[in-house]
């Protein structure tokens, strides 16, 4: 899978931008604040639909503009994609594919799938467990489309019975009468159902990273390691199953009721939890130098692209392509006739690779093993201050962004 365009209107810091993408590495070159990591952003907002910079999508629009459009052309063997994204701060977003009628926002997912390397990915190792949680989240969502509607009734539940337990402990502080908590038991349930297929989901995600996290860490530093990830649960138990899981939340949060109703706040579930990763015997977070974090973040992101180019979640449901329009289908015939990598070989839904910036944070070593593990990846788009922070071996298309205008060189 590759991008062949990409369209910006009052994105950040473009009133209107396009850009013609190759398969093989394309590279932002420029200096600081003048607009490549926008570029990038943008890619990976159309893939998880949020950014890996802010939390809301208000800072994506351009001042003084009320909305936001990204567009992409997607190629994947013969068959194209059109997905656009229509961002509204305060609003509901919109979303259109094939430029045909509106669509929800999260039908998109699966359509573009990116691993995105960035400095804030020392998050990751150093950061809150809400870093490690939506690293997980997004990956699960990434490898499994559908999961983005687990997650958001997780959320949504979450959000109802927060609002019963604070009003139940404002009631009891303030001298009031008890409330009908009732309707708890009801919350429990979808809590502990929802919470039950993410948590499963997460543990097998886990499982499956487990050996690629190690290798990728041996790869950057050889003989440092190894890279254990252990999942680090708020309602322990030792469960597997979905159904298991299912009784094992359902158990913590009657254990949980009395200390939550006396605090308005739920204490145990997904949202809670953590993942544990340790190198050698030690945990990484608080022992790790931090050349030896950085390459346990990289780690997990080269995982994360082994994982997921190993498998497809295209599939048909998106309804018959229609023919490119013209610019996307300029595009695509710029990308036949450019020297792209052969597609003999690759596997289906390949994600797109996105090194924002990563290269100037390593030193010499990390720098060229990074570059040599990517290389032949399908896409590999990449920024950088200076032309000389790309590794040689990353050869492919040039832009230089400046201005607010992105030139190829």
């Amino acid at each position: 899978m590759h991008l062949t365009h990409l369209s910006l209107a009052d994105f950040r810091s473009y009133a209107q931008v396009d850009v013609a993408l190759d398969p093989g590495v394309t590279a932002f070159v420029g200096p600081n604040g003048q607009g490549k990591t926008n570029l990038v952003e943008a890619v990976g907002y159309l893939a998880t639909l949020g950014s890996h910079r802010v939390s809301s999508d208000a800072p994506l629009v351009r001042m003084g503009a009320e909305r936001a459009v990204v567009r992409a052309a997607v190629r994947q063997g013969e068959r194209r994609q059109l997905v656009e994204l229509e961002l509204n701060p305060g609003k509901a977003n919109r979303a259109r594919i094939n430029r045909s009628s509106q669509v929800k926002p999260r039908d998109v997912l699966g359509i573009v799938r990116t691993v995105l390397f960035a400095p804030e990915d020392l998050a990751l190792i150093k950061g809150d467990p809400g870093e490690r949680r939506r690293f997980l989240d997004e990956l699960i969502t990434a490898r499994t489309p559908r999961m983005a509607g687990v997650r958001s009734d997780y959320e949504r539940v979450l959000k109802q019975r927060n609002t019963l337990l604070k009003s139940a402990a404002l009631a009891r502080r303030h001298g009031g009468r008890s409330m009908d908590l009732s309707t708890l038991d009801v919350w429990d349930q979808h809590l502990a159902r929802a919470g039950a297929e993410l948590l499963a989901q997460r543990l097998s995600l886990i499982a499956a990273l487990q050996p690629l996290a190690d290798k990728a860490y041996e790869q950057l530093a050889p003989g440092g390691g190894p890279v254990t990830l252990e999942y680090k649960p708020s309602a322990p138990g030792g469960a597997e199953t979905r159904d298991d899981l299912f009784e094992q939340l359902m158990g913590a949060l009657g254990g949980a009721r009395k200390q939550e109703i006396e605090r308005g706040v739920t204490l145990v579930g997904p949202h809670r939890d953590d993942l544990l990763i340790r190198l050698g015997r030690l945990p990484a977070k608080g022992y790790a130098s931090h050349g030896e974090s950085w390459s346990c973040a990289l780690a997990l992101r080269l995982a994360s692209y082994d994982l997921l180019r190993a498998e497809d979640p295209w599939a048909p449901q998106h309804g018959p392509t229609p023919s490119a329009p013209p610019q996307e289908a300029a595009a695509d015939a710029s990308s036949t006739a450019s020297t792209a990598p052969s597609a003999e070989g690759r596997r289906p839904g390949e994600p797109v690779l996105v090194l924002d910036d990563v290269f100037a944070e390593l030193d010499a070593r990390r720098r060229e093993r990074l570059a040599e593990l990517v290389a032949p990846g399908e896409q590999v788009l990449v920024t950088a201050a200076v032309d000389d922070d790309v590794p040689a071996v990353l050869t492919g298309r040039r832009y230089a962004v400046a201005d607010g205008t992105v030139e190829r060189i």
